[in-house]
């Protein structure tokens, strides 16, 4: 099937296509500002967020028909009655003035590209027309779906049974995928999301460039603060010295690259020294000698060569973990996607949490299994006589990476995506490669609330209605109690828009394949599910979340501990690995060096901004408008800069970033190292706000050091220098 154009340009939604401020009647920033703390709500709808995967309750107050305000839900288990300032100012998102208006399909007038306004049935006719062909001519094996956000789940169920069975999303190879791989390779089963921790309760707790504090999820970071508050011991592990090191017993300076080998060593001091809980591991352990021979050369005098970090405050934390144990806690964090070594890093933090002894103790490891128990009373069997899902090559990959289906897009192997809610050319790491695939498709959907990056490469585009204008699925899922929430509209979906919830957009796609009892009415589809467990719609659209006491989070005097591993045991060494070809204990190995006069760039959040999800709501940016570059004082006296500056990057590729940044100097990061938020430097005029507004970290990662076990993408390799 040849490629619908010659190339596929990147068209700029003309505004027409948009909203504006005049038709949204309302200043997003000045909502009710006047007034605020006199308003009195009309209604207060709970529902859940969606500005991030943290998915917290929240209580939309609405006066005249808009939202004016946000809170936590009080009995949600996510929000415990807070939000993060993201959540909080939800609202900027569903007024935003640079919304997508109308469903649009690019054309060809007189060999320019452009979009022009579609109806919903003429664009869905042309989506599913399309997907026969290349199901008939090519296979449903060729299509895939890249999806980030829970309003996925109904796209993931009409793929299904029409036999489009390859899904990617950028959480897996970009985020956390190592850290879960790891984790099943040593207990049997991953951290989970929210992660299966108790911070709340630790005593001595271990952060490896986790920044709690920053990277704003909002029950973790409320467990940090009450663990702090009630005395926990902290030790922060970062080329930067974040919020969390500020609250931290011990800020560990670590040199980029190196954390594994520091890992290692702390494996080392804790097996020489005998300080592991020795009856937890002759009970629940397997491969101790393998370990202990694997870590017999990660003295603390050969971590101090290679870290900075001296051999005696090594030493002094390996005690002190044993000593507070097993309360004690090595966090595995959650972005992982750092060097390429990613899965046997984490792997080293698993088996130092097994010698502590920790698993399914307070202030340890824990392990919610039980959710809140909602069935699904709609059960249709996947199509699974046109093809079976890519296979990634990565041996240990339990989902297809991103970057892989990138890959093979380029090779012509995959012809068509769906792209719901992420925006590739952002996350994916090597912009260049992504768009290089991106112009090789046949033919490209895109579902956003907002003219983000990836809609301007797609074929069709269509509009979707805010996370506080739609249901969504049921949230049944669990953080110490099980719980299902709900996701309700807080207000209609604003007239002037011809957007859609993703679950019609859905029924409608649905239908033109012929399957339309894949989706009821979404009411009778909720109370159908709630009925089977008890309860109804009505019932949860009133309160927001149903809670369950029990769930049996810690281990019982007595009772015996399972994982579900090859041995049935905690696994210190790994047969699986070793069977692969790979390390059965992690190993050390080197990482690129700074190049002569470049830095190595790392990133993070900031408690305003989720990704590049947030930087386009005016509220939020008044908080935050753009980030700022930290690099070293005396680094950047060295180099002439002065604070408050503004300069381009350019890595070691020679990519020059596309917006100029200002510098923050400061005594706080290592002088081989400069940092910066990402989700800044939108490149396009689309999104007005965040218009050239900081910089792109993401346009600087050229280079991706791939994990040859799972597949993972290693961002952390790259260099950057300036330019004014």
């Amino acid at each position: 099937m040849g490629n619908s154009y010659s190339r596929r340009d990147f068209i700029k939604v003309s505004s027409c296509f948009l909203a504006s401020s005049s038709m949204i009647g309302v200043n997003p920033i000045g909502l009710f500002a006047q007034n605020m703390d006199t308003l009195v709500a009309d209604q207060v709808i709970p529902t859940t967020c969606e500005l991030c995967f943290w998915r917290c309750g929240v209580e939309a107050h609405v006066k005249d028909d808009k939202v004016f305000k946000l809170t936590g839900q009080a009995d949600h288990p996510l929000s415990n009655g807070k939000l993060c300032p993201r959540g909080t100012s939800g609202h900027g998102l569903l007024y935003d003035p640079d919304r997508l208006k109308t469903p649009l399909i690019r054309e060809t007038v007189d060999g320019k590209q452009q979009f022009r306004p579609a109806s919903w049935d003429e664009a869905l006719s042309l989506i599913a027309s399309k997907f026969d062909l290349i199901k008939e001519t090519e296979g449903a094996d060729k299509i895939v779906l890249f999806s980030h956000g829970f309003g996925s789940s109904f796209f993931k169920r009409l793929f299904k049974a029409y036999g489009i069975h390859n899904f990617s999303a950028p959480s897996y190879a970009q985020c956390r995928g190592a850290r879960e791989e790891a984790f099943k390779l040593t207990f049997g089963h991953g951290v989970g999301s929210p992660e299966g921790l108790d911070v709340a309760q630790c005593k001595y707790l271990v952060l490896i460039g986790s920044h709690l504090g920053e990277n704003m999820h909002n029950t973790a970071v409320q467990d940090f603060a009450d663990a702090v508050s009630a005395g926990c011991k902290v030790v922060a592990v970062d080329p930067r010295f974040s919020v969390a090191a500020s609250k931290a017993e011990r800020w560990l300076p670590i040199k980029p690259g190196t954390d594994l080998a520091l890992l290692r060593s702390l494996i080392h001091v804790l097996l020489e020294e005998k300080l592991y809980d020795q009856a937890f591991v002759k009970e629940n352990c397997v491969g101790l000698e393998e370990l202990i021979a694997g870590v017999a050369d990660a003295t603390p005098e050969e971590a101090y060569g290679l870290t900075g970090i001296d051999a005696q405050t090594i030493r002094d934390v390996a005690r002190d973990m044993a000593r507070f144990a097993p309360a004690a806690l090595v966090h595995p964090g959650r972005h992982v996607a750092w060097y390429g070594d990613d899965t046997q890093r984490e792997r080293a933090i698993a088996i130092l949490n097994g010698l502590l002894g920790n698993y399914r103790q307070p202030g340890g490891l824990i392990h919610p299994t039980k959710k809140y128990g909602v069935p699904n009373p709609y059960h249709f069997p996947k199509d699974t006589s046109v093809g079976a899902p890519y296979k990634s090559r990565f041996p240990l990959a339990s989902k297809v990476p991103a970057n892989e289906i990138v890959e093979e897009t380029i090779k012509g192997n995959f012809k068509a995506w769906f792209v719901y809610g992420t925006n590739l050319p952002e996350t994916l790491g090597d912009q260049k490669a992504t768009l290089e695939a991106i112009k090789a498709l046949d033919f490209m959907v895109a579902v956003d609330v907002l003219p983000m990056e990836v809609t301007g490469y797609a074929d069709v585009v269509l509009p979707e209605v805010s996370y506080l204008e739609r249901y969504d699925d049921l949230d049944d899922r669990t953080y110490r109690k099980p719980y299902v929430a709900i996701r309700q509209p807080a207000v209609k979906p604003l007239s002037y828009l011809d957007a859609k919830p993703g679950h019609e957009i859905a029924q409608m796609l649905a239908k033109k394949w012929g399957l339309a009892e894949l989706f009821p009415p979404i009411e009778e589809y909720l109370d159908r599910r709630l009925k089977e467990a008890g309860t109804d719609l009505l019932t949860l659209k009133s309160k927001g979340v149903l809670v369950k006491e029990d769930n049996h989070l810690f281990q019982s005097q007595g009772e015996p501990l399972r994982f579900n591993t090859p041995s049935g045991k905690i696994e210190l060494a790994s047969a699986l690995l070793s069977s692969h070809g790979f390390d059965s204990v992690p190993q050390y190995t080197k990482h690129p060096e700074n190049p002569p006069g470049y830095y190595r760039l790392i990133y993070g959040r900031v408690p305003m901004h989720t990704f590049g999800r947030t930087s386009n709501n005016r509220i939020l940016g008044e908080l935050m408008p753009e980030n700022e570059l930290w690099i070293n004082q005396i680094t950047a006296q060295d180099l002439g800069l002065n604070a408050g500056e503004y300069v381009h990057l350019i890595n070691q590729d020679g990519k020059k970033s596309a917006s100029k940044i200002r510098l923050k100097l400061t005594e706080r990061i290592r002088p081989d190292v400069v940092y910066m938020a990402h989700g800044f430097g939108h490149t396009d005029k689309r999104l007005k706000f965040a218009y050239h507004r900081g910089a792109s970290a993401n346009e600087m990662i050229t280079n991706l050091t791939l994990d040859p076990i799972m597949g993972g993408t290693g961002f952390k390799n790259n260099f950057v220098t300036f330019s004014r």
